[in-house]
């Protein structure tokens, strides 16, 4: 999948007005590799989530969007967005399957393993393993992100987003994998003051 032309054509116009409008804290964006294969994933607060991510990297972030997204004037655009459809009510294998060509491609992935916005008391929701499925299998670099705070106009430094270091799975079992991931993405959460609700 090439990069997309919308997404390099929007993305300057998104960061201008959303680093304006929101004034966000971004720590630790130099932890996101300028090159090669990378699924960058964290929790979901907001829809304003995804350009805060516009504003951490110049790479392209192919995100994984809920299906219903690409209806009627929403396929188009989401496509021309290298966004890719996932459905949330099944095991959705070609979801998974686009994203690791987008990786083998040496392409950025972005997920939300919690797959909805945590509006539990929870610090974070349990994750679903298309993360660290499709890191283990394309051996990509994971850099685990953490979204705190809240989205307040003109407030700076109310939400802030931290990205750490990125790694590697070392084991062929999915199941500690996911639950590493979730214990880094818990970590970072709680070290930034955790979520405003």
């Amino acid at each position: 999948m090439k990069d997309c032309l919308l997404y390099r054509l929007l993305r300057p116009i998104v960061v201008i007005l959303f680093k304006f409008i929101y004034r966000p804290q971004i720590i630790g964006k130099e932890n996101i590799p300028t090159d090669g294969r990378v699924v960058i994933c964290g929790n979901h607060t907001n829809m304003m989530d995804i350009p805060l991510l516009f504003c951490s990297t110049k790479r392209t972030i192919h995100f994984l969007a809920k299906d219903e997204l690409f209806k009627g004037l929403g396929k188009p655009f989401f496509n021309s967005m290298g966004c890719i459809p996932v459905n949330r009510r099944t095991k959705d294998k070609k979801s998974l399957e686009s994203a690791i060509k987008v990786l083998n491609d040496d392409k950025v992935i972005g997920i939300f393993p919690e797959g909805t916005f945590n509006r539990s008391d929870d610090i974070i929701l349990p994750f679903k393993f298309g993360a660290v499925k499709m890191a283990s299998e394309t051996k990509s670099a994971i850099v685990p992100f953490s979204i705190t705070g809240q989205y307040r106009m003109f407030s700076k430094g109310k939400i802030t987003i931290c990205f750490d270091n990125p790694y590697k799975i070392k084991t062929n079992d999915l199941e500690i994998a996911n639950q590493e991931l979730m214990g880094k993405v818990k970590t970072l959460i709680i070290k930034n003051g955790g979520i405003k609700k």
